[in-house]
């Protein structure tokens, strides 16, 4: 079985020490090592505890025949682009918690027509986290205001639209929000 264990760490970037001490049990970072290099063999049960310490699923950590990789062809660092010091492939976005999509059919602030954005659901306990963040948040009719959360005060959420010189948006007692976590674009 070929597994992708090291991509996916260095994706996360996690040393081998952290992937090792986020396993349940703990192992040693000598063992992952021997995993990701194929010098010991990886059984369900090593990639089950990898892929809980990752926070990935165990399909992320292996090479499936329908899933398409893109390899890496240069890495962009402080003296230019070179050649990656492996082969190394880039981790496709996989759908994970509880997450939704928004379609941006015209340019608003920092998003382009044709960027497709995900969004992570959060329930009200959790709103502040977003602070700063670019969040959805539903309103009556089917409707929905988008913009970066500038203030959360007990229910309320105060909203900067994306627009520039477009006023403060202030949305009382939202069920939940989306919090952008990725942007997929076609340039």
């Amino acid at each position: 079985m070929i597994t992708r264990i090291r991509d996916v760490r260095k994706a996360k970037r996690m040393t081998l020490h952290e992937v090792a001490a986020a396993c349940v049990p703990p192992t040693t970072a000598q063992t992952i090592g021997r995993l990701e290099t194929g010098t010991r063999t990886v059984s369900v049960a090593w990639l089950n505890r990898i892929a809980a310490a990752l926070g990935v699923t165990a399909a992320e950590l292996v090479t499936l025949p329908d899933r398409a990789d893109v390899a890496v062809a240069a890495v962009l660092g402080p003296d230019g682009a070179a050649a990656p010091r492996r082969t190394t492939a880039l981790l496709p976005p996989l759908p994970e918690g509880d997450l939704m999509g928004l379609v941006v059919e015209v340019a608003q602030g920092d998003y382009r027509a044709g960027d497709a954005v995900w969004l992570e659901r959060l329930e009200p306990a959790a709103f502040v986290t977003a602070m700063n963040r670019d969040i959805l948040v539903p309103r009556a009719a089917s409707r929905f205001a988008f913009g970066r959360l500038a203030g959360v005060e007990g229910r309320r959420l105060q909203i900067l639209p994306a627009e520039p010189g477009a006023r403060q948006i202030v949305i009382a007692d939202a069920p939940w929000i989306g919090v952008v976590r990725a942007l997929m674009r076609s340039l």
